[in-house]
């Protein structure tokens, strides 16, 4: 089969081509895994993460890609809950160990046995993938498979950020950044909490003016001040810069939710002009987003069919993979980019 392969570390802004496209063995699913043949993988900054080094190093070579949709193709001989034929999904959390106290506390999502598809099993940048039955995604027949790409990560994850920010209708919230993870959130938002208002932070004029076709009350710089004082914001951007200036946007008791794997260290230093009166005093808090678990995913899913949630998608093959990452990086964002891998 053809795979986009990761083979080295290395910087994107010194590497044009990352990946490489290879001709590797299918993968032959055991007892309980099913077969995939891959229609449409999500492009996420956590693979820039791992191929820059930043994220828990993959065995290299290593297919990447945690975001995928694809049709049953062969069943292990202990495969109960899919047949083939059948249009599941794949999320970041490729397994869990079951047994730990995370795992007991649907909490599975900090496990110490965590496997991220992608990174600790190869992923959807590929013709083919397997993975275990418990870990795959029933996805609704409303979505088309570009559609659906995106929900397994950035759906889920944004999901799983606005959970932690506490918000209730009514409450303001700000989105620094608006890539994939966060004009999903601001289309919940406007479902399930229709009386909040919205401000987002974005570092180009294309995004912001996007912020605004969607909904939002405002959009300004990653500088600026909002208008009003802010009950929650979520991070979704990979760089420090955006923590320090979303603090000064918290009002008292607030909360900042960093959604995000891992920080570049290009302005690291700015966290030296971290300013404890005037960042974190009178109660504000940080609070990370670490992995999802499956019932993010399946929450998800349930709330994108009854809200019938379209996201903005961009469409590359499966060789321009190097592509869609290298605008990624140069933030030439409008939605989520997918790969379309096949049409069947």
């Amino acid at each position: 089969m053809k795979a986009m392969l990761m083979t080295k570390i290395c910087n994107l802004d010194e590497e044009e081509n990352p990946l490489e496209l290879r001709e590797i063995p299918k993968p032959c699913p055991e007892e309980k895994e099913i077969l995939l043949k891959v229609l449409t993988c999500g492009v996420c900054h956590t693979e820039i993460d791992e191929i820059e080094g930043r994220s828990s190093p993959p065995e290299l070579p290593r297919v990447l890609g945690h975001q995928v949709v694809g049709r049953v193709e062969g069943v292990g001989s202990k495969v109960t809950k899919f047949r083939g034929g059948e249009r599941v999904g794949v999320a970041w959390i490729y397994s869990a160990c079951g047994k730990c106290k995370f795992c007991l506390s649907k909490r599975e999502n900090l496990c110490p046995d965590f496997r991220a598809t992608g990174r600790d099993e190869n992923g959807g940048y590929a013709e083919y993938m397997k993975v275990s039955e418990d870990f795959a995604f029933i996805i609704p027949e409303i979505f088309s498979e570009e559609e659906a790409a995106p929900f397994l990560c950035a759906g889920a994850i944004g999901l799983r950020s606005l959970r932690l920010t506490t918000l209730v209708d009514g409450d303001d919230l700000g989105l620094m950044g608006f890539g994939a993870s966060a004009h999903i959130v601001l289309k919940i938002v406007r479902h399930k909490f229709p009386r909040t208002r919205v401000y987002v932070f974005a570092r180009s004029k294309e995004e912001q003016k996007f912020a605004l076709e969607l909904g939002a009350t405002w959009s300004g710089n990653i500088e600026d001040s909002s208008p009003v004082m802010l009950k929650s914001i979520i991070d979704t951007t990979p760089v420090w810069k955006p923590v320090v200036e979303a603090l000064k946007n918290l009002e008292s008791g607030g909360r900042l939710v960093i959604n995000a794997i891992r920080k570049e260290d290009v302005d690291k230093d700015y966290l030296l002009r971290l300013d404890y009166p005037s960042h974190l005093w009178m109660e504000k808090e940080i609070k990370s987003v670490a992995n999802v678990t499956r019932e993010d995913v399946r929450e998800f899913l349930k709330i994108a069919s009854e809200i019938k949630l379209r996201p903005e998608v961009q469409l590359y093959s499966l060789k321009e993979a190097n592509l869609a990452l290298r605008e990624i990086k140069e933030r030439k964002i409008r939605g989520a980019k997918v790969l379309r891998i096949s049409s069947r």
